[in-house]
This record gives structure tokens, C-alpha cells and sequence, in this order.
């Protein structure tokens, strides 16, 4: 179940589908759905996101959220984007990295709205 602990609202950039993960926008307070690996994801959209661009979003940044996932993940995994912000387990070659918003707290494919341990960051294949 999740856990919330930071709700931030944003002006969004473009559409953004509900439980996605979003990186910044072109503008300071915008946000837009992540859409690759290595876009810096800072949080995840609500059950609600946006319609369009100019519309207020709220995106949770702390806390145990919800998130869709895009592909099989293993509990535990790391997090990262695909091209439509749906969670995919994050798995860089060696030497590449991936950026990331979180950790699985379950299993699931894609599809399904999982909770995920927000902690944005990098990770590199070894």
C-alpha cells in the first residue's frame, strides 16, 4: 500500500499518463513523462495525471508510490523508464548507466500498478 510522504505540484510540460514516471520540464516547475533510461527521474505522476500541457499535476517524490510497469520486474529490482514512463527493471552494460526512481517492493509484469520505494538516482553496469 502506498506511502506518501512528499506530493509535489507541477505544471505539466505535455500529457502525462497516470503512475508514470516524470523527469524535469523545459521550464522550472514543469514536469514531463520520462521516456527513456537515462532521463533523471524525480518522482511519479498520480492516479490522475494530466490531460495536457498547461495543466496542474501533482507527483509524489517520497515515499512508497504507485507506479505502471512497462515489462517484468522481480521485486528488489531497480527502476528505470521506458519511452512511455512506465517502470522497466533498469539493467546497464557494462559501464553504461541508467538512471533510476526507485526499487520494486513486489513482482509483476506489465501492466500491473506496483508500489515503489521512491529513491531517484544512477546506477551502472558492472
Amino acid at each position: 500500500m502506498p506511502k506518501t510522504i512528499l506530493v509535489e505540484n507541477f505544471d505539466a510540460g505535455a500529457v502525462i499518463s497516470p503512475y508514470r514516471f516524470v523527469q524535469p520540464g523545459a521550464a522550472d516547475g514543469a514536469v514531463i513523462q520520462a521516456a527513456a533510461v537515462g532521463d533523471p527521474i524525480i518522482g511519479v505522476s498520480d492516479s490522475l495525471g494530466a490531460d495536457a500541457a498547461g495543466d496542474r499535476v501533482d507527483i509524489q517524490t517520497m515515499g512508497v508510490a504507485e507506479v505502471e510497469l512497462g515489462g517484468t520486474v522481480t521485486r528488489g529490482d531497480f527502476l528505470t523508464s521506458n519511452a512511455t514512463g512506465q517502470a522497466i527493471a533498469a539493467a546497464p552494460a557494462t559501464g553504461v548507466n541508467n538512471s533510476v526512481g526507485g526499487r520494486a517492493r513486489v513482482s509483476g509484469v506489465a501492466g500491473d500498478i506496483i508500489d515503489v520505494l521512491l529513491a531517484p538516482g544512477q546506477i551502472q553496469g558492472a
